[in-house]
């Protein structure tokens, strides 16, 4: 049973991760009708910003100029390439977005190789008993702070000018341009908390357990992609309801990963597929997605 709870905790941990990449995938679809396929390179660029500078500048520092870097990233790629595009044409701007991320990821794989960084954390290699439950620090620091964040961005999307103007552009981008409306605004800000979401997200995954910085940190940030869809693209609940039930499901089969040997190797790595594919058979717009907006 203690098993089994800590295992619960760190895939809630590890769920919430997933929501705030998904989240990040959610806004920016909202805003634009864009998928990002180069979400995953934004997380993988923004730790490894991390990574490098902390040594000289300290994790604190490091970690804005990561989120930084990221947030830059995001809105240079909607301001410098996405804009040149016919906005009515969503496919092009998608397939635009995934030779992005080919660079991106030519890029990084070039400076990191095989090599691990450590990402610097303060609380890296820490854990906390909590009864009979012994957790990374990084989860315990996770459950309590992404649920916070979450609940800012809800308020920004809620109670602000700006998620005001984005859900005006989304029931109708003309009318909403007629009335005054900067899409492009509300565009280039969808696409920077993108970028932030990402990194933050990041710092969680590259944290202990984890070893560090690598490569596999963008497999493991495409999980979410999965995650948004099970949701649904179009709903900001259906991302954090996607990332948990992908961060729980992932946890407790990886966690009996001997008692399911009869399933394959590394069937944990694709859970997230197979519960997605169940979800599409059942609801094709995810489990909380609007049926009038066109799917990927």
């Amino acid at each position: 049973m203690i098993r089994l709870l800590e295992l619960l905790v760190n895939g809630v941990s590890l769920g919430l991760l997933y929501a705030l990449i998904t989240l990040g995938f959610v806004i920016v679809f909202k805003a634009t009708r864009v998928v990002n396929f180069a979400h995953a390179s934004f997380l993988l660029l923004g730790v490894y910003v991390v990574a490098v500078t902390q040594p000289s500048v300290g994790f604190a520092v490091a970690a804005l100029l990561g989120l930084a870097v990221a947030a830059l990233l995001a809105l240079a790629t909607e301001r410098l390439l996405l804009s040149r595009v016919d906005p009515h044409n969503h496919h092009a701007m998608a397939i635009l977005t995934i030779g992005l991320n080919v660079v991106l990821t030519a890029e990084l794989t070039r400076r990191l190789g095989e090599h691990v960084l450590p990402l610097g954390a303060p609380w890296d290699g820490q854990v906390v008993n909590l009864g009979p439950l012994t957790l990374p620090l990084t989860a315990v620091i996770t459950v309590v702070a992404v649920p916070l964040l979450i609940g800012g961005l809800t308020a920004l999307l809620t109670l602000t000018g700006w998620g005001l103007a984005m859900r005006a552009s989304i029931a109708d981008a003309e009318g909403a341009a007629l009335a005054g409306i900067r899409l492009r605004r509300v565009s280039a800000t969808a696409w920077v908390l993108a970028g932030l979401l990402a990194t933050a997200a990041g710092i969680g995954l590259a944290s202990f357990p984890s070893p560090g910085v690598s490569l596999s940190m963008e497999s493991v940030a495409i999980a979410a992609f999965p995650a948004a869809i099970i949701g649904g693209f179009d709903s900001l609940g259906g991302a954090i309801a996607g990332g948990l039930i992908v961060g729980v499901v992932q946890v407790l089969v990886s966690g009996h990963q001997d008692s399911l040997a009869f399933l394959g190797l590394g069937v944990g790595d694709v859970v997230a597929y197979l519960v997605m594919i169940v979800v599409l058979l059942w609801r094709p717009s995810g489990l909380f997605g609007s049926k009038e907006f066109s799917r990927v």
